[in-house]
């Protein structure tokens, strides 16, 4: 253990696959989504089953603990070590098969859920168990926990989708786990059929008893089933190398009834009389977990009921017959059979693993019991003792989950930075499994015991079947090589906590952080690991977190994985040099700060101003690089080029090959990329030229007047953008008035992370805009980055604290989006009919922070039909304009945008309308879009006016 270099360079000349010591990678997988933290050594990311078990034989013989990881999202701390971490998301990710007529898969331990389902999609088959985190959790993992989902009800856990397995013993033997005991370690078999009355009378029966090991699945009434009792082992019997798993037919339609209940009380008594309906699934869920109800019915708690059958009519009169048998019990009821509608739904279920970490109030919530599970009919009565024991020991949690099979989920709000928080979540911890037995349950019923719940199972099992899992994992694994201190001789339910080494004093920063109390120890807490960031694709509804990761496939590049390492650089144990961290900043660099996580994630996790103060913090006193200075300031030169009337010969003089070579060199900006043209005129200049007011008073028509913001890029670059909007807000009866003298967000301060800068400019403009704050006028933003800037960046640098300036939140409460200052101010306006398809995409600013509802309505209309891609173009500002970053620019160009509009007929023979209100976007698509040409609605609709 001590000759780290000694394990670093054996295991390198023994595999094939990926090893990597680094500070970088110690703090990536110093945690899972659990409460817990345990530092490891390295991580391989093996290529196949040899890699394995050569790691294997070199970690045995060094006596370095081994642990397996998928996607790191296990509630319970399984997926941490001190040792060796096995990576196989990687390289071991393959279907390496698929008989659609044996209804069966071989697959890698890698290989994601949702690359499984949808691979079987294309047979009309399915793989059942679907937990909330399907699109980033791997079978391997799902395999080791037994992990089962909300559709449990109809096909089970992952044990029951289980053939056989190939496996890598913590001896190093080859085994195959399957029916029988062909595939059992020597002197399995033997101590089993020795203990056969305790493996009869010693487990509860429920469907979702994940605790401890399922070794009454060894007996032989049920048929020795091997298979069946490694699932749920939390890789400490050996390592899953292969599996075969079963799939089912998936039901050509589906019908999802939500039911309304008066409270959770009600919902939890009616569940198990679901289930002689044969639902596929049987979920629930309180009021208090949901943060909009838009598309839910009435009630204060719902089930939601999924129904399958070969067409949408037998799917919806499944749903339907429900919803009547149980009328007489609900509020309301709602069936849904509209594919996008039910994913709505469905999304603030999934999302609830997230969003159940912060309580109404904004505080902290916690994992630790998060799954315990009951026979289905003593759900209430459990639920009533639960919130009983809850209110006993001053603690609130909020339940939901998998109601149908007697499982909840929840998040406890422990106070685990404190010694005294610490003692009474283990108070709480032994008096609720207490209660969890008491109603003949599981202390786990998905997530695994793993070190939150492990030191409880002689609660549950006794002490006499305890040691029989601990002589079961001697005869798997002689050494405890594999994952000690999981399940058997178990570390303390409090030891290791992720919060131990955190500084207790909140720490000096410069942005507000107003939803966390200004402490960025906690922001950077609120990630706890739900992984919904590494997923593989952005999502249906626009989605855009995280298109780094997407690109890169690196956990490093997540925005969990730099949460991990900001989280390290606090702790100071594995990241030493703090704010200055090149592994921190690294990491950092590929962040195109499109703000999707700060929607997307379901705790609201805002990397892009972590970021920010990461850089800002990581440069103080230091030169920056160039990119810094050349895109940072770029509203400064700009103005400097207009100023002394050079903007024809910057755009002449960057038309020379060498001349503009040389500029970017100097500049840090990438060689791919162009140097977008100066206007020759601009807005403002267009603006002031036509003698415009700048009296905000009603105009000659009577209609309110609106102050039109120049942003450097609309003022700049694109000031017809600005020409188009004026030409609108005209015809709509308003008039538009643009501040005097230079105004500015900050924008590339901040994404630079020049903060003290961004202050400075965002006070002058305060200064500047006081009058016209003074008129209670509107503040119409046409460019979106800035718009999201000034209603959150500006509020959190200049608004917050004993310094802060009230008149920040004053003039972020007036910013409106383009459509927003038309629907608000002039209602009864009609647009344009331009009756054209759109394609393009939605601004990831956007869709972020100001939402895109008033652009729909008044695309709607306007007859501007279809949807806008989500993702972000990947230009994002400075970012694809930096060296460094071109390709991964272009990748994320290339999963939504670039498709979205190649191939399509131009726009003046017919072709749809190409919208892109960001200045990145549209720059993005002349770039790199083989000539589509974006445009802002603001241009689009102008032009339709002088058709009419």
């Amino acid at each position: 253990m001590s000759d780290l270099g000694g394990v670093e360079a054996e295991l390198r000349a023994a595999v094939r696959g990926e090893v990597d010591f680094s500070v970088t990678a110690r703090a990536l997988n110093t945690m899972d989504a659990s409460n817990y933290r345990r530092v490891p050594l390295g991580v391989l990311a093996p290529r196949d089953a040899e890699d394995v078990a050569a790691a294997l034989a070199v970690c045995r013989e060094r006596g370095v603990p081994v642990v397996a990881r998928g996607a790191g999202t296990s509630i319970a701390g399984q997926a941490t070590g001190t040792g060796l971490v096995l990576d196989f998301t990687r390289h071991m990710n393959r279907i390496v098969s698929l008989d659609a007529e044996s209804r069966t898969a071989v697959v890698q331990p890698g290989v994601i859920c949702d690359s499984l389902r949808g691979a079987a999609a294309a047979h009309g088959l399915t793989f059942g168990p679907d937990p909330s985190t399907h699109n980033r959790c791997t079978l391997g993992g799902m395999i080791g926990n037994n992990s089962c989902g909300s559709h449990s009800v109809a096909w089970g856990t992952t044990a029951d989708n289980v053939a056989s397995l190939s496996v890598v013993s913590g001896a190093g033997a080859r085994l195959a786990p399957g029916q029988g005991w062909s595939g059992a370690p020597e002197g399995l078999r033997p101590l089993v059929e020795g203990e056969l009355e305790l493996l009869r009378t010693g487990f509860p029966e429920l469907p979702r008893r994940i605790s401890g090991y399922a070794l009454d699945a060894l007996l032989p009434e049920r048929d020795v089933d091997l298979a069946r009792a490694f699932c749920g082992s939390e890789g400490t019997l050996g390592v899953v190398t292969e599996a075969v798993v079963r799939l089912v037919e998936a039901p050509r339609a589906r019908a999802l009834a939500v039911l309304g209940y008066a409270d959770e009380s009600a919902a939890a008594e009616a569940a198990a009389g679901l289930l002689p309906h044969g639902p596929l699934t049987v979920e629930g869920m309180a009021a208090d977990l949901v943060r909009g109800t838009s598309g839910l019915p009435k009630g204060g708690a719902w089930l939601f009921v999924e129904t399958g059958g070969a067409s949408e009519g037998e799917a919806r009169a499944r749903a339907e017959s429900i919803a009547r048998a149980v009328s007489g019990d609900t509020v309301d009821s709602v069936v849904v059979t509209d594919p996008a509608g039910q994913r709505a739904l469905w999304r603030v279920r999934e999302d609830a693993s997230g969003t159940a970490t912060r309580m109404p109030d904004g505080s902290e919530a916690w994992p630790g019991w998060e799954d315990c599970a009951v026979p289905p009919a003593r759900l209430g009565a459990y639920l009533r003792d639960f919130r009983g024991l809850l209110a006993d020991h001053g603690l609130r949690g909020t339940p939901y989950g998998h109601f149908g099979d007697g499982c909840i989920h929840v998040r406890i709000d422990f106070d685990l930075m404190s010694e005294v928080g610490v003692r009474r979540f283990r108070r709480f911890s032994e008096d609720l499994a207490e209660v969890v037995v008491a109603h003949g349950g599981s202390l786990s019923g998905e997530h695994g015991d793993g070190q939150a719940r492990a030191e409880l199972l002689p609660k549950m099992y006794g002490a006499e079947l305890v040691r029989l899992f601990e002589r079961v994992k001697g005869v798997w694994d002689p050494a405890d090589l594999l994952n000690p201190g999981m399940l058997v001789r178990p570390a303390p339910l409090d030891a290791n906590l992720r919060f131990d080494p955190l500084p207790r004093k909140p720490v000096d920063v410069a942005f507000g952080y107003p939803q966390d109390g200004g402490d960025f120890s906690a922001a950077v807490r609120r990630c706890v690991g739900v992984a919904k960031c590494r997923t593989t694709s952005a999502g249906s509804g626009g989605g855009v977190m995280c298109p780094s990761f997407r690109a890169t496939g690196e956990e490093q590049h997540s925005t969990r994985g730099r949460a991990r390492l900001l989280h390290e650089m606090l702790a100071g144990e594995v990241v030493t040099d703090g704010w200055r961290s090149e592994e921190v900043r690294d990491a950092l660099d590929l962040c195109l700060s499109c703000k999707g996580c700060r929607s997307d994630c379901p705790v609201g996790v805002d990397m892009a101003t972590y970021k920010a103060e990461f850089l800002h913090h990581h440069y103080e006193g230091r030169r920056r690089p160039a990119a810094h200075y050349a895109m940072g300031w770029l509203p400064m030169w700009l103005r400097l080029a207009s100023r002394t009337r050079t903007s024809g010969v910057a755009n002449a003089l960057a038309r020379v090959g060498v001349l503009a070579s040389l500029a970017k060199r100097v500049g840090g900006i990438a060689p791919e990329r162009e140097i977008p043209r100066l206007a020759g005129e601009t807005f403002r200049g267009w603006f002031w030229g036509r003698g415009a007011s700048e009296d905000v008073g009603a105009g000659a028509s009577g209609g309110p007047a609106v102050v039109l913001w120049p942003d450097t890029f609309t003022d700049y670059l694109s000031p017809g953008v600005g020409r188009a909007a004026v030409r609108v807000l005209e015809d709509a009866g308003l008039r538009p008035v643009v501040p005097p003298g230079d105004v500015c967000c900050g924008l590339t301060y901040v994404s630079t992370g020049q903060l003290d800068r961004a202050r400075a400019v965002m006070r002058r403009t305060l200064e500047r805009m006081g009058p016209l704050l003074d008129s209670g006028a509107l503040l119409v933003v046409l460019e979106p980055s800035c718009a999201a800037a000034l209603k959150t960046d500006l509020v959190e640098l200049v608004g917050e604290g004993a310094d802060g300036d009230a008149r920040a939140a004053e003039l972020a409460g007036r910013v409106r989006t383009f459509a927003e200052a038309l629907e608000e101010l002039a209602p009864e306006w009609s647009p344009p009919r331009i009756d054209r398809e759109v394609v393009g995409q939605t601004h990831c600013h956007q869709h972020a922070v100001l939402g895109d509802g008033a652009e729909r309505r008044l695309r709607e209309k306007a007859g501007l039909e279809g949807e806008l891609s989500g993702g972000c173009c990947g230009l994002a500002g400075n970012f694809g304009f930096e060296a460094g970053h071109y390709e991964v620019s272009v990748a994320c160009a290339e999963e939504q945008l670039l498709p979205a509009v190649r191939g399509s007929v131009p726009e003046a023979e017919g072709g749809p309308v190409v919208l892109a209100d960001g200045f990145s976007c549209r720059t993005q698509l002349e770039q790199l879009g083989e000539g589509a040409r974006g445009r802002h609605l603001a241009e689009v609709l102008a032009e339709g006016l002088g058709e009419r």
